[in-house]
């Protein structure tokens, strides 16, 4: 922030000429149904996020994702009589299937007057499967046992079924195994995120690449450490073919560099939790601010 304020830049744009990026406006991914560790509630699944991949401005890309937050509290609250959150402000109702939960999603897209889709407004899921792994390469999901090719085979159901364009941590950080097969299986179809795989770490990224493991990373500064090694592992992924997708945590504040990252660098796609309490919201707001003041700027995947 002192050397873009000493240069007399915003933010995002002196992380692009620092780093050589094309700027833009990324698709957010709002986490509007929380599972796994982030909810107190039985399911398996950790995230369920809607992204607006198709909307026409970084506003629209907010009000969109504002409005589905909205249309799903009003089903939540109808269906289950609660409207507890998790951890990054999405809803926690008591399910557990997975299946319910995007049944929920795709119902709210549709009550808000939106059409469901992997161009339109689609779903991205973090399972998380450090937490349902059975530390042997299988795996349970609603009470089944699954083996790495059974959950392939899952995943493949619900992509089948549902408009997803993207799953994070699809299997446990350490079941390299389980990510090739899903990437061999899957890659062609839908984005294959790895965050606790690869922790922000450029080698690991590199590695990953290597061994066809997935096609995108996960970027979370403090996760690595340092803003170099954070620009340092974007650059890697650039480097052999690799999507990046920006990410807050878990356990968050108002602070707002993730948005001027992401813009900066060009990643084209951010997660920040729902649309709703404060130290998520702080991230939308500094990006439609930026989109405001810098209309040129596209918007949407890379």
């Amino acid at each position: 922030r002192a050397l873009a304020h000493a240069a007399d830049l915003p933010l995002w744009q002196w992380i692009a000429e620092i780093t050589g990026s094309t700027p833009r406006m990324p698709v957010p991914h709002f986490n509007v149904l929380n599972g796994g560790a982030h909810a107190a509630n039985e399911l398996d699944f950790q995230e369920f996020m809607i992204a607006p991949v198709n909307a026409g401005s970084m506003a629209d890309a907010v009000r969109i994702g504002a409005d589905v937050y909205h249309a799903l509290a009003a089903l939540v609250r109808d269906r289950f009589g609660s409207l507890g959150l998790g951890d990054e402000g999405g809803f926690a109702p008591s399910i557990a299937a997975p299946e319910e939960a995007l049944d929920l999603l795709v119902d709210a897209i549709r009550t808000a007057g939106y059409e469901p889709g992997v161009d339109q407004v689609a779903i991205a899921l973090d399972p998380a499967a450090n937490e349902f792994s059975q530390g042997d390469g299988s795996y349970r999901v609603l009470n089944d046992s699954l083996d790495r090719d059974g959950l392939v085979d899952y995943y493949r159901h619900l992509i089948d079924t549902y408009p997803i364009r993207s799953i994070e941590d699809a299997f446990a950080e350490d079941d390299h195994e389980g990510f090739r097969r899903m990437q061999a299986a899957l890659g062609d179809r839908i984005q294959i995120v790895g965050d606790d795989l690869y922790v922000t770490d450029p080698q690991r990224i590199r590695d990953g690449g290597e061994q066809q493991l997935t096609n995108a990373a996960l970027i979370k500064p403090n996760q690595i450490g340092t803003v170099s090694q954070t620009l340092g592992a974007i650059a890697t992924a650039k480097s052999i073919g690799m999507a990046s997708m920006v990410s807050h945590r878990s356990g968050e504040t108002t602070d707002t560099f993730i948005a001027d990252l992401v813009v900066g660098t060009g990643t084209g796609q951010i997660k920040s939790g729902a649309p709703g309490r404060g130290e998520r919201v702080a991230k939308y707001n500094r990006l439609t601010e930026i989109a405001e003041q810098h209309p040129e700027l596209p918007y949407g995947l890379i």
